[in-house]
């Protein structure tokens, strides 16, 4: 509760993507963890994925019409520019209507017009910063924020040093104790407790290139005698499937999407991924060997900057998306087999882990409002 008797409002913008949208509720959900009673409206962007999941999650969400500029000369970006006119407007009324006592940006289209009403408004602002390299919305915003809450170590050349806080990422909890899972894991998708098994992981909805490159290795999976479970994503599922039945591939294991995690992670020797910052910020908690291979579709090169971060500390091995269909798979299979790089990995990015991100931010969104 406030000072005044009624309850704390805060509002959560951003989304468009799980990377964004994901820690958002789970800030939300350590929110309701502190104060049950607060009030939560969540701001994104019509149309995209937030729309569906914050309903779902049990929050009230409105929507902005708005959308990202197209990178190179278009005159789309001036339909572009009418959208964030609206949207700055409608951000204004909505932030009006709801009083928030402290509005969260997570960044996503929706953010950065929430974010910049709010503090035009004079209402205190908390950025969370998922990457180890700030975008441009945040770097404008951060000058009038409160509190930046950061996945990464040395983000004061992006921000004012005395804003930051180093929290992490929020993340799911599922990692507390994988080892005692990896009985039933290796049950559970019906492998070989004698065989080394690779995860695959293209993120929320697939990677192209991924599927590409580890489609084209199935044969030599078979070969070495390892094994794979592999997450396609839903787009590219089927393709995926009639693909390994083709190759008589009976060591893979196929899904759009794995629902028990824990027992993926707990199955896997190594892992080969995408590079999203609450994907990384995840498999650091996890400590499994990780081969990242950045998706090169990312604003301002997002991920392959998150992965350089883990590279420079010998925490992951780097595969760019263009050298992927050659040497993805070689690259997994030696590490698979090699324990001493395998083991080098481990203990440096289980050293870059940030356990409860989600309950330290939220404590610090609250304690703006004290504030």
């Amino acid at each position: 509760m406030t000072e005044a008797g009624r309850n704390i409002k805060v509002i959560i913008s951003g989304g468009g993507t799980g990377g964004h949208l994901f820690p958002a509720i789970a800030i939300a959900n350590a929110l309701k963890r502190l104060d049950t009673e607060v009030d939560i409206l969540f701001v994104g962007a019509s149309g995209r994925m937030e729309m569906q999941k914050v309903p779902e999650a049990g929050y009230a969400i409105e929507g902005l019409e708005i959308a990202g500029f197209v990178r190179s000369i278009s005159l789309k970006n001036v339909a572009v520019l009418g959208k964030l006119f609206r949207s700055m407007l409608k951000a204004k009324k909505i932030i009006r209507r709801f009083n928030p006592d402290v509005v969260v940006g997570v960044g996503g289209y929706a953010s950065g017009p929430v974010l910049k009403q709010a503090q035009r408004m004079g209402i205190p602002t908390l950025i969370q910063e998922q990457n180890s390299y700030a975008g441009v919305t945040n770097k404008l915003l951060a000058r009038k924020a409160g509190r930046i809450c950061v996945a990464y170590e040395g983000m004061e050349k992006y921000f004012p040093a005395d804003k930051i806080l180093l929290t992490g990422n929020p993340v799911r909890h599922l990692f507390n104790n994988l080892s005692a899972l990896r009985r039933e894991a290796l049950e559970h998708f019906s492998l070989d407790a004698g065989k080394q098994v690779i995860l695959v992981l293209g993120g929320s909805l697939g990677a192209g290139t991924i599927n590409t490159s580890v489609g084209s290795g199935i044969d030599l999976i078979e070969e070495e005698g390892v094994q794979m479970i592999w997450q396609t994503g839903s787009h590219y599922y089927d393709r995926m499937r009639e693909m390994t039945e083709a190759a008589r591939a009976g060591c893979v294991r196929v899904a759009g999407f794995i629902n028990r995690m824990d027992l993926a992670y707990a199955a896997a020797d190594i892992i080969i991924s995408r590079a999203g910052a609450g994907t990384i910020s995840e498999l650091a908690l996890v400590g499994k060997p990780v081969i990242l291979v950045p998706s090169p579709n990312v604003a301002e090169d997002h991920q392959t900057h998150n992965a350089m971060a883990l590279v420079n500390r010998v925490a992951a091995l780097l595969v760019t998306d263009a050298e992927a269909p050659s040497i993805l798979m070689t690259t997994a299979l030696k590490l698979v087999k090699d324990m001493s790089r395998r083991t080098i990995l481990s203990e440096n990015i289980k050293r870059m882990a940030i356990g409860n991100a989600d309950e330290i931010i939220a404590r610090e969104v609250l304690n703006l409002v004290k504030r």
